[in-house]
């Protein structure tokens, strides 16, 4: 194998590949890694690319909700169901098919992963590609253009922090730690992040430029009319955030997730866990964003803020 980011790719050994391709034997040494969610605290799309990919200029920040990936000798994948909010794994595929075993592949190695699945999925928080970049860390394999053939996301979970995001998501500019709380609810409802930019060129959106950028200042998220009109339910559970918070509820990246700033006490949210629509309840998920240190940490006793 050839190098990935200037590190060779490694096996669950540890070991580098022999010049033949073949990976010489050796026992494993088990390792935990979490996998920080990421909150998309701000999106423009900014152009569209030939090929079809939309051209972001985004603010993404990662929060302490953690999958956890536990790495051993062999060649596997198994999903344990920690859904934060009982809201399930949903169709989480446990096959090839899934962003480990594709990452794994990427890296040019195989472990057996036991995957404890916490952050929701089609959320808008970025759980496959935080257990994406997860494999690639622990594999020693960051390099951007690896990680952006596995998912836009993918670049900036790797990096983790707070960062600018820009292209289609291979630009990772870190910024400054800015601390913050959000509480974020979670629907029992997804949305596919494909169908989502689909419905944003059918509506005929135009891409923000500089010249003729006339969004308000602060936070937008140019993706929340399209997915709107993927899922237009998902517009009550905003409304239902914004009554018991008295804020304007923001969308995260593609949806379903809505999220306000602050924490629980400053939002007149304390002793509550879920909100209920239409005889359905989303549970409501405090957080605090993470510095980048936070995103590779392997350490099989941290907890979660979403850890039922």
């Amino acid at each position: 194998m050839g190098q990935t980011g200037g590190v060779a790719a490694r096996d669950v050994t540890g070991r580098e590949p022999r010049e033949d391709g073949t990976r010489a034997e050796g026992r494993a040494t088990p390792a935990t890694v979490l996998a920080p969610a990421k909150l998309t605290v701000s999106l423009r799309i900014v152009g569209v690319r030939p090929d079809g990919f939309h051209l972001i200029e985004a603010e993404m920040v990662t929060v302490d909700l953690f999958d956890e990936l536990s790495f051993e000798a062999g060649s596997s994948l198994r999903v344990l169901d920690e859904v934060v909010g009982g809201l399930g794994t949903g169709d989480v595929d446990a096959g090839p098919g899934n962003l480990v075993c594709r990452a794994l592949r990427a890296a040019g190695t195989t472990a057996a992963v036991t995957l404890r699945k916490r952050i929701p999925t089609r959320a808008g928080l970025g759980g496959g590609s935080a257990d994406a970049a997860a494999v690639l860390r622990w594999a020693g394999a960051v390099d951007p253009e690896l990680a952006v053939r596995l998912g836009a996301d993918v670049p900036f979970c790797v990096i983790g922090g707070r960062a600018a995001v820009s292209g289609i998501g291979e630009v990772v500019r870190p910024l400054p730690p800015r601390p913050a709380a959000y509480v974020l609810l979670v629907p029992p409802i997804g949305v596919e992040t494909a169908a989502c930019y689909r419905a944003w060129d059918e509506l005929g959106a135009a891409p923000r430029t500089a010249a003729h950028d006339t969004s308000p200042a602060g936070p937008v998220n140019d993706l929340e009319p399209a997915a709107l009109a993927v899922l237009p339910e998902m517009g009550a559970w905003r409304d239902a955030l914004a009554g018991a918070t008295n804020r304007r509820p923001m969308l995260a990246g593609s949806g379903s997730t809505w999220f306000v700033e602050g924490t629980p006490e400053e939002l007149g949210l304390q002793g509550r866990s879920w909100l209920e629509v239409g005889g359905r309840r989303a549970p409501l998920v405090p957080v605090r964003t993470l510095g980048s240190e936070g995103a590779g940490r392997a350490d099989a006793s941290a907890t979660s803020a979403g850890t039922p």
